[in-house]
């Protein structure tokens, strides 16, 4: 099966509000299962569409270090976009073609970030519901969004993440960490680069992260570019990511 790979770049008010335009166009027949791998540019934070933005986010340090922040469409937490340190990736797609048990489409998209880190040398796990972890720590995260026929599914890999402003940006309920056996967010994160001892780089790691998801899909990528009409769509979208409206929507 041939899918859509584009590999492109934007804000994070551009980038959710392109991928939220992929999903309600393919529900509709008109964008193809598609493969997008891209960097948050500037860096940016997005938190799920559930999270009351006061829990999930520390607002005055992102307004004071002027990094922009946004509501997702899709559930889960808070995630920092290190423009230098973390890819990425979104899915749409036919739920025929995933599968409609929400667990197990999770657990498939996800081997494809766990073979993009075996390509490193490294062993990583898929942790239910949507974590991928190396070495019993979080390395990638994942949520999704589901319409009638399609889903879609975005989420992380930190290859060189700063974890010092990741923690600073992102609040973890007490409990969670307790939870969790841990005191600190650091504690339970980890990047490539201090698996491996080195920065891998992002073209490494987005050629891993093509090559993994490949595995995963069983699927052909053809590169190609966001449609006139996707374009279109993202941009009637990216105002609603930029307003305070759905920002503090809870």
């Amino acid at each position: 099966m041939k899918w859509r790979l584009i590999i492109d770049e934007g804000d994070v008010y551009w980038d959710m509000a392109v991928d939220e335009a992929m999903l309600l166009l393919h529900e509709e027949g008109l964008t193809p299962n598609t493969l997008r791998i891209y960097v948050i540019k500037p860096s940016g934070v997005t938190f799920g569409y559930f999270q009351r933005i006061h829990d999930a986010i520390n607002i005055d340090y992102l307004d004071f270090m002027k990094i922009d922040y946004t509501r997702r469409i899709t559930g889960g937490g808070a995630v920092y976009h290190d423009m230098n340190g973390e890819i990425t990736y979104s899915i749409v797609a036919d739920i025929d073609d995933i599968s409609w048990n929400i667990l197990e489409s999770y657990r498939i998209i996800c081997q494809g970030i766990v073979y993009a880190i075996e390509e490193f040398g490294l062993k990583a796990q898929y942790k239910p519901i949507n974590d991928v972890l190396v070495n019993g720590k979080k390395i990638s995260g994942s949520a999704q969004a589901r319409k009638k026929r399609s889903l879609l599914q975005h989420g992380t890999l930190m290859y060189n993440t700063d974890l010092d402003i990741l923690a600073k940006t992102i609040r973890v309920p007490k409990e969670k960490m307790l939870a969790h056996g841990i005191k600190s967010i650091r504690e339970r994160v980890t990047t490539l680069a201090l698996e491996l001892g080195y920065n891998p780089g992002y073209r490494r790691v987005i050629n891993a992260l093509i090559n993994g998801f490949k595995k995963a899909l069983d699927i052909e990528l053809e590169r190609q570019k966001l449609t006139p009409m996707e374009i279109r769509y993202a941009k009637r979208l990216v105002g609603k990511y930029r307003s305070r409206e759905w920002i503090y929507k809870r």
